[in-house]
């Protein structure tokens, strides 16, 4: 007989209203700032229940920006035969969808290390499909992908800041076409 190990709801529940909680306090306060008593008032559980799960709040941080980053990777076409808006489309909705974690590791200047990371996230990964793909036999590989990043970085950036104006359907296809537009990505057949 299969055993199959289910995490209880109340956990779930609990790591929810600990991370909303958490987010709600980093979108005001700097990190330095922020206690875990803060937190634990803030979510309506005990400073127990916040250690049961994590270390500190430097590992709260981490734990969270590592489980949207892990998504985000499996959101992302590895065989590199997407055209790029295809592929872009699926990464602004989760960004929608998950606001209050983007806005408040993108909307403050708290939020270098965040920033950071999700640069080196999104260079990997552009730079694992250039290489398949090796268009841009004339330019730097690593370069392109950097370039391509920083962009991308800052326009999630520009969009969560000002509220998401646009569906993501548009800021994807935007995006490809500016990315095509300044010969950084190749156009699909």
């Amino acid at each position: 007989m299969e055993t199959v190990t289910k995490i209880d709801r109340r956990v779930i529940r609990t790591k929810e209203a600990i991370t909303k909680a958490f987010l709600d306090l980093f979108s005001k306060k700097d990190l330095e700032q922020i206690t875990i008593n803060d937190i634990a008032d803030r979510a309506n559980v005990n400073r127990g229940t916040i250690y049961l799960h994590y270390s500190d709040k430097y590992d709260l941080l981490d734990k969270l920006i590592d489980d949207h980053l892990n998504r985000l990777t499996s959101l992302c076409n590895p065989s590199g035969s997407t055209p790029l808006a295809s592929e872009l489309l699926p990464v602004f909705v989760y960004i929608r969808n998950h606001f209050l974690f983007f806005s408040a590791m993108l909307s403050t200047t708290r939020a270098a290390v965040f920033r950071k990371r999700l640069t080196e996230f999104v260079s990997v990964r552009v730079k694992e499909k250039l290489d398949r793909s090796n268009p841009y036999s004339g330019t730097d590989g690593e370069l392109t992908a950097q370039f391509m990043a920083s962009a991308f970085v800052g326009i999630v950036e520009w969009w969560v800041q000002r509220q998401m104006p646009h569906p993501p359907e548009y800021m994807a296809e935007q995006l490809r076409k500016l990315f095509e537009k300044n010969e950084v990505y190749p156009t699909q057949p």
